[in-house]
């Protein structure tokens, strides 16, 4: 299926190109979402008409993504959990604990922006994980993990 994209898809294309894509792929995510368009002739001409406010806004986006990584770039997030003498964690810190830390911290994360390379966190100590605020806006974040004797 043709399609237009209205936002910058990760591994797809970038506003405003036409992409092919397989049928099930654009019915149940892409045009859902607000990502896409079918490409009929007459949204392609409603797309072409608004095409300068679309890149607009994205641009509004990504400056605002960026100016939240500046801020948020180099944060330490600190996290008791309870740990074993040997310094593994009962249980373990995922993107959730992350996400709801910086929350309070006052930065807006939502849980599924928190990635962890190599999953969630089982020992003591400093790990570095990813927050991405925008497709091209990826910002570092150290989680520094204190146990607590049970």
């Amino acid at each position: 299926m043709q399609i237009i994209l209205l936002d910058k898809v990760v591994n797809l294309g970038n506003l405003g190109e036409i992409v092919k894509v397989k049928d099930g792929y654009a019915r149940n995510f892409l045009i859902p979402s607000g990502r896409a368009r079918r490409a009929t002739e007459a949204n392609k001409a409603e797309f072409e008409a608004k095409r300068a406010e679309l890149e607009k806004a994205a641009a509004a986006k990504l400056a605002e993504a960026q100016a939240q990584g500046e801020k948020l770039g180099g944060t330490t997030v600190k996290l008791t959990q309870k740990a074993g003498v040997d310094g593994r964690l009962f249980g373990s810190v995922t993107n959730h604990d992350i996400a709801e830390e910086l929350n309070k911290q006052g930065y807006k994360i939502a849980k599924s922006q928190v990635r962890l390379p190599s999953g969630p966190i089982k020992t003591v100590g400093d790990s570095t994980v990813s927050v991405a605020l925008h497709t091209d806006v990826v910002v570092e974040v150290t989680v520094s993990v204190y146990g607590e004797t049970a």
